[in-house]
């Protein structure tokens, strides 16, 4: 059982990380980059991407992470062992679910907000549509990298721990 406690631990923190450093990847990066590009390559750009992330891998880091970080709590909970990776493990279970919160309640509405826009025809429509997304985007993207980060250094404890006999 403990092996078994082991690798959903240690598939949690490597989801967990994958998806960190993406959400981190998009703050450093990415968004800074679109933000030097004018406004039609801007919206185009994250238009483009709105779809292209939409794919089996993203996902599995999406919705993966959570079920490993619940499958490592519930096996360590009602699987034996000592305990002392478990409130690192609910931390990090909390901490991925605002993950999710954010990005359902506030990044894919403005995905979908972007998307709906389209692309304007003018120079104006095009500016507005940025304004509308941008700054909301990347505020909220920030939130959820830092919560990200704070659940993927929470399982990289609970896996030391576990290692330690936990």
């Amino acid at each position: 059982m403990r092996e078994l406690q082991g690798a959903a631990l240690l598939g949690a923190v490597l989801l967990t990380g994958l998806s960190a450093g993406l959400y981190y990847g998009f703050a450093v990066a990415v968004l800074p980059g679109l933000r030097r590009a004018g406004d039609r390559t801007f919206v185009e750009g994250m238009q483009r991407i709105n779809v292209a992330i939409l794919n089996g891998w993203f996902l599995l880091l999406f919705a993966g992470s959570l079920l490993l970080i619940l499958g490592a709590g519930a096996l360590r909970l009602w699987g034996g062992g000592g305990t002392g990776t478990l409130p690192w493990i609910v931390a990090a279970a909390v901490l991925y679910l605002a993950v999710l919160v954010i990005t359902m309640k506030c990044n894919v509405p403005l995905n979908d907000a972007l998307d709906a826009g389209g692309l304007p025809g003018s120079a104006e429509g095009m500016a507005r549509l940025r304004a509308e997304f941008e700054d909301a985007w990347v505020r909220w993207n920030i939130v959820r990298t830092v919560c990200n980060t704070a659940a993927f250094g929470c399982l990289a404890w609970a896996l030391v721990r576990h290692g330690n006999g936990g």
